[in-house]
């Protein structure tokens, strides 16, 4: 794609959406003026480096859920520190995630992306070798800090190279997130034990994954600079500017999407940090309830697909987001009645439910009207999301431990998705926050 081309689709378009789109369309099927292509190669693999990071964004998380009761017992955590663990990563993404758009357009997303990834290696690298839980922790939250701002980025990166494929892009990469989630989840317990059986390996492994991303982004990211300095130059004049970022919060959409996020990341983080334990004290074994979470992750390979595919032909989404939660209710009452004679059927429905990631994300391409709305959307929507998140799972460690049980914790769960639901069904109406916050040509 040349500097023309991603120029056009960074400016501003008025209230005339379709012919502002279709005009949009047809420069990017014009023929490249010489001596600004791109090289060929970049956007096939580009798709590659979407692909492969978008694999790395949630191994830290699920591979420590998988071995959490041998961690907290190899680190010597109590139940409230444990829960503070699993707060860590709605922390650090709201933190690092809302620099995402200025260390965008200083340095272009795809130089982001790659440090991003080589900051998740060195976290993965580190962490295994702490022995406490304040190593631990920091460790732990240098990958965090690198998900955060590819999280962030790569629907940026997506409404930038790939404007006419959105939700076929969107769907690719969240696939491939929920199968970077499901693989570490179920594979982390029996590959730890093939290795002897120490956490520390089982934890340290999935640096792998995350060295070969970086290896892949760094030419990417050295193609990917002209394109990047000339996106920069039009976000300066684009349709949500750098100096916009008051006008975002006047946005009634902003603000749904933002709360929706935290809402889902919050049910997200629950799953993927405590379902293990929930089942294993419900009887079920170490090995299996692994593969039970991955169950539970892997349900958004498919699904993650066909969600945003889906949601880009409709009109309003809030419709998925009202069955995405209906599941929800029923997977955390079927854990509150038969946690262990259910265990199948509820984490099957808990990860139908935990597709509204995929949901939300696409939400963000699509109320907004250019790569630069999106950039400040998806960090606006991100970062509050994930603060709103944080207490989450902190509380529910909290409860576990002063209950004795997981009644409340799953009650608890439960409540907080009727509100997601409205927040999804507000979220899901078609405007853009280029509309609301008044902006135009």
């Amino acid at each position: 794609m040349s500097d023309e081309e991603i120029q056009t689709l960074d400016r501003p378009t008025g209230s005339h959406r379709p012919a502002r789109q279709a005009a949009a369309d047809r420069a990017a099927a014009a023929p490249t003026p010489p001596g600004t292509s791109q090289p060929t190669w970049l956007g096939p693999v580009l798709i590659v480096g979407i692909v492969l990071a978008a694999l790395n964004l949630r191994p830290a998380i699920t591979s420590l859920g998988a071995l959490f009761e041998e961690t907290r017992t190899g680190l010597g955590m109590s139940g409230t520190v444990a829960g503070l663990i699993t707060s860590v990563p709605a922390l650090c993404f709201a933190v690092f995630g809302v620099t995402a758009p200025r260390l965008s357009r200083r340095f272009g997303p795809a130089a982001v992306v790659c440090a991003g990834m080589a900051a998740v290696a060195a976290g993965l690298l580190i962490r295994p070798f702490t022995n406490g839980a304040v190593g631990f922790l920091a460790a732990s939250s240098l990958s965090l800090a690198g998900i955060a701002l590819t999280n962030v980025l790569l629907p940026v990166i997506v409404k930038r190279y790939f404007p006419d494929r959105v939700g076929t892009m969107t769907g690719l990469y969240s696939m491939a997130l929920a199968a970077g989630t499901s693989l570490a989840a179920a594979a982390t317990v029996p590959l730890t034990a093939a290795l002897g059986g120490n956490w520390r390996t089982g934890l340290l492994m999935w640096a792998a994954l995350a060295v070969v991303a970086v290896l892949l982004w760094l030419p990417l990211t050295r193609a990917a600079r002209r394109a990047d300095r000339a996106q920069a130059a039009a976000d300066a004049g684009g349709a949500v500017r750098a100096d916009a970022g008051p006008k975002i919060v006047r946005s009634r959409t902003a603000w749904a999407l933002a709360c929706y996020f935290g809402l889902q990341a919050t049910g997200a983080y629950v799953t993927m940090g405590w379902l293990p334990q929930i089942f294993r004290d419900a009887g079920v074994s170490a090995s299996t309830a692994g593969v039970l979470l991955a169950v539970t992750m892997v349900m958004g390979v498919p699904l993650a697909f066909v969600i945003p595919g889906l949601a880009g032909r409709m009109k309003n989404q809030g419709a998925i987001a009202a069955v995405l939660g209906v599941f929800g209710l029923t997977g955390y009452l079927g854990l509150y009645l038969a946690p262990a004679a259910g265990a199948w059927a509820w984490a099957l429905l808990l990860g139908i439910s935990n597709c509204a990631f995929p949901l939300v994300i696409t939400l963000i391409g699509l109320r907004a009207k250019s790569p630069a709305g999106v950039v400040k959307l998806s960090a606006f929507a991100q970062s509050t999301g994930y603060l709103i998140s944080i207490p989450g799972p902190l509380l529910i460690g909290a409860l576990y431990q002063h209950s004795g049980g997981w009644d409340l914790p799953l009650a608890l769960m439960a409540g907080l998705l009727v509100p997601q639901i409205a927040l999804g069904v507000l979220a899901g109406r078609d405007r853009t926050i280029e509309d609301e916050c008044g902006v135009r040509d």
